[in-house]
């Protein structure tokens, strides 16, 4: 017989959004009940491993560093990016002007109160350079979490255990939802599988046998089982014709429980799923050379002075530089019938621009460690993680001159797609435009123009100089792969995180939050992001929804 429960509000996933949720609900005075089919280690989830990035405007950490910054520049910003050109993105609309009123408004001393705090220089992530009406940030708004992802999640988490001990909430781990229990047209809870107990670490695939059933009845469920990016299938299935024929071979940025098994679970108690072909993958992939999940793929965060070539060694067009517009340099990858690209760099350039996607590439942001910081960050040398990669990664290729790493480049596996007299080429007449103050290449202008922004000058744009600069090397060549991330689309949601059906009617019971709901409305993003907006997607859908269940 399978194992019966009841609560007030049931929680699908213990992710950030999740967990904001269940926070949101507790703090009403609702008895909650969280499950996910992973681990107790993993509580989390996703959010976790992130970099801890976030989306705020007009922040005192902005004009500290002069950046004027107003709602009006990031709604322009926000909806040149999303290109919102559907009958179903009404809500995701919603969802958007929502949203940037409270990045605008309380969310930041919402989150101060609960203790979160930010990394003074304000990072400039997903610049565009397309036009003032097109993709991209205006401004520096990437705010970074002291305690990166760790850091976002903990104050939840605490207050969801706290909530455990005292017994108003309980958390059931290796808990695998299979269907949505409805009675009279509403979802009144769910059951599924109890999944045997596992010791695998964080982020490490645990096993699927089953050892027993559960169901559990709740007066609201809210579905916060995240996206698809961990099962490529489901990417491969969704992938949309305008970004191409999607990759023979992709890293997976997320662990492999993200794997949107709650998708068609959710569908099949009538929630609508809208814009599963708006997705958000990175071309910065490098493979972890200590992996932790299957293809574990790390993401380089750049600055914008690599020199960009795809797998032939033609030079990426403009505005496709490092740093500029993620899902046009997706887009234009593709077309070259190949998976892979290249940066040509210098180590002067690594130092200085190559951050690591999350939680475990910045010990020192993660740990809260101003020494190790200050040593990492402002010393002379790449950081720790990065060096690591330089020693061991299996994408690098190190060498003192052009000629030897470009043989070195070849003898990696797709390096015999490119012509090498092309690449020198590019590198030589690249080169050629620093020896003087004026020049025709955009990307060298944009780069010294980056440089008066005090934030890239400090940590994260390098004085521009030639890659064959002996004094600058030795020079680097990194092999880039394309790396699953984010679903844009998932579960139509109301402003209050309820599921709607087909009809576009609320769904009485069922609640949807974070990227399940494609972090609000089923789409908030459309069909771009803009950096940071993931973690606030998960904040806010995941306190509107929390709030909307208690009531």
């Amino acid at each position: 017989m399978p194992t019966s429960r009841a609560t007030d509000v049931l929680v699908i996933g213990w992710g950030l959004a999740g967990l904001v949720a269940a926070a949101e609900a507790l703090s009403a005075g609702r008895r909650v009940t969280i499950i996910d089919q992973e681990p107790r280690c993993n509580l989390g989830g996703q959010a976790w491993w992130s970099f801890g990035g976030l989306f705020l405007i007009d922040s005192p950490e902005q004009r500290r560093m002069g950046i004027r910054d107003s709602l009006e520049l990031a709604t322009q910003d926000w909806l040149g990016n999303a290109g919102f050109d559907r009958d179903e993105d009404e809500w995701p609309r919603r969802w958007a002007e929502a949203y940037l009123q409270f990045a605008a408004g309380e969310k930041r001393s919402w989150l101060r109160e609960r203790g979160v705090g930010f990394f003074p220089v304000v990072g400039w992530a997903e610049r565009g350079g397309s036009g003032a009406i097109g993709p991209g940030n205006s401004v520096p708004r990437f705010h970074i979490t002291w305690g990166t992802g760790p850091g976002i999640v903990a104050p939840f988490a605490a207050a969801v255990e706290a909530g455990e001990a005292e017994g108003r909430v309980t958390i059931l781990a290796r808990h695998r939802v299979e269907e949505l229990l409805t009675a009279d047209g509403a979802v009144v809870g769910a059951r599924g599988v109890v999944l045997a107990d596992s010791d695998a670490p964080r982020g490490v695939p645990s096993s699927r046998e089953q050892v027993g059933e559960f169901a559990i009845e709740a007066d609201a469920t809210i579905v916060a089982s995240g996206g698809i990016g961990g099962n490529h299938d489901l990417v491969r299935r969704a992938w949309p014709e305008r970004l191409g024929t999607p990759p023979t071979h992709m890293l997976t940025g997320v662990p492999a429980y993200v794997d949107g098994s709650m998708h068609a679970v959710s569908a099949a108690a009538g929630a609508r799923l809208i814009n599963s072909d708006r997705m958000w993958h990175y071309v910065e992939g490098i493979e972890n050379w200590d992996p932790v999940w299957p293809d574990h793929g790390i993401r380089i965060l750049p600055g914008p002075s690599s020199l960009w070539l795809d797998a032939t060694g033609s030079r990426l067009p403009v505005p496709l530089y490092p740093g500029f517009d993620t899902l046009g340099t997706l887009a234009h990858l593709r077309t070259t019938g190949h998976d892979h690209s290249w940066f040509i760099t210098s180590l002067k350039i690594v130092e200085k621009e190559f951050a690591l996607s999350g939680s475990e590439q910045n010990p020192d942001l993660t740990g809260k460690d101003i020494g190790l910081l200050v040593k990492s960050r402002l010393a002379k040398g790449p950081t720790g993680p990065v060096q690591a990669f330089l020693d061991e990664g299996a994408d690098f290729v190190v060498e003192d001159d052009l000629e030897s790493l470009l043989a070195r480049m070849q003898a990696i596996p797709g390096g015999e797609l490119l012509d090498i007299d092309r690449v020198r080429q590019e590198v030589v007449a690249r080169d050629r435009e620093m020896d003087n103050e004026f020049t025709k290449d955009p990307q060298i202008a944009m780069l010294r123009s980056m440089r008066s922004y005090r934030g890239d000058r400090l940590i994260r744009t390098a004085a521009p100089h030639r890659l064959q600069d002996p004094a600058a090397g030795p020079m680097i060549a990194v092999k880039l792969h394309v790396l699953t991330r984010k679903s844009l689309g998932g579960i139509q949601t109301d402003l209050e995180g309820r599921a709607l059906d087909g009809a576009g009617q609320p769904i009485p019971g069922l609640f949807a939050v974070g990227e399940a709901s494609g972090f609000g409305g089923g789409g908030v993003h459309g069909y771009r992001a803009l950096e940071g907006t993931f973690l606030g997607g998960c904040l806010f859908s995941g306190r509107q929804a929390g709030r909307a269940a208690a009531r």
